[in-house]
């Protein structure tokens, strides 16, 4: 039997992109791949019944309206506030009904069949409790989205000023790149942009930590998931496009300190408070040393205004102290 998707987008201030994902949505409904529950459109026997639910975190770009006089096949839900990824996406879940949550970032565009794929897949492998597709850039070029688990010695030097005297294989070993592209394989977590998991998973091992805002959620959840003994995979035969970070790119300070937090919470939570400690000091010195650098280069004149936005920045990172 085919299993019904329930497809789960967190969505703040992307009215457009958010626009874009989901008429790609529909647009596999329209070419029978899907069935769209409330919209009376597909009508293919085997293909798997899809509902969409759109979380809208406060959005004041007008998105609650469009969806509203737009699509009305969508589930709109509104917690009257800016519940962050983590929390929006757990929301989401909590009101779904699919057997297969995906979750799926609105700056996505899903391309021909890439759901029943990955709900064929799922089906046929009973042991995979998570699923990732293939990301693809606005190019049409692949994106890294495939990982294994962070070591210390990852967070050295992964997205951090020192990434490019990273000792050789370290970043390899991290990114899959023992891999081709195109092999279907087991890893150890992939990126939450577009992520199906089972509901038996989320049942047995809950939701995402939503001491994490953003980032790293997904990290820190598919850990859980391999823990309690299920498969994470990467699967290409499924491919999405993912524009990337368009909602945080809004709020580029906090951008950095959502991310670099949310690192030191996983090495904290998995590795110990030691580890913790650690990785947040070394990423303070990152920021404390390209500060330096950044109003070095303001001082001589090289690009004045950008050198001053990244200045204030930094300050604000070091100001934080990456504590939450």
């Amino acid at each position: 039997m085919t299993p019904d998707i329930s497809v789960i987008i967190v969505s703040w201030n992307v009215r457009d992109l958010l626009r874009d994902c989901l008429d790609s949505i529909r647009a596999g409904a329209d070419a029978g791949h899907i069935v769209l529950a409330g919209s009376g459109t597909g009508e293919a026997a085997a293909a798997p019944t899809v509902e969409v639910i759109v979380v809208d975190n406060l959005s004041s770009d007008g998105t609650p309206d469009l969806l509203r006089r737009d699509y009305p096949w969508v589930r709109l839900i509104e917690p009257g506030e800016n519940t962050g990824f983590t929390r929006g996406n757990n929301i989401g879940m909590q009101h779904s009904t699919g057997d297969l949550l995906f979750l799926l970032n609105p700056d996505t565009v899903v391309l021909g069949d890439a759901l029943p794929r990955m709900a064929a897949y799922m089906v046929e492998n009973p042991q995979v409790g998570a699923l990732g597709p293939q990301l693809l850039n606005a190019d049409g070029s692949v994106q890294s989205s495939r990982r294994r688990f962070p070591t210390l010695q990852t967070a050295v030097f992964e997205s951090t000023w020192l990434e490019s005297i990273a000792p050789a294989g370290v970043l390899d070993h991290y990114y899959v790149r023992d891999t081709a592209d195109d092999q279907t394989v087991a890893v150890d977590w992939v990126q939450g942009a577009a992520l199906m998991v089972r509901r038996e998973v989320l049942a047995q091992v809950g939701g995402f930590d939503e001491d994490f805002f953003m980032y790293s959620e997904e990290l820190d959840w598919q850990r859980r998931i391999k823990a309690a003994g299920w498969q994470v995979v990467y699967f290409p035969e499924a491919k999405i496009i993912h524009y990337g970070g368009k909602s945080s790119e809004q709020v580029v300070a906090q951008r950095h300190i959502y991310f670099q937090t949310s690192k030191v919470r996983y090495f904290r939570k998995h590795h110990g408070r030691v580890a913790g400690a650690f990785v947040r000091l070394v990423l303070l010195a990152n920021y404390a040393a390209q500060l330096v650098l950044e109003a070095a280069k303001w001082l001589v004149g090289h690009k004045r205004k950008m050198r001053a936005e990244r200045v204030q920045a930094y300050w604000r990172v070091l100001r934080s102290g990456l504590r939450g």
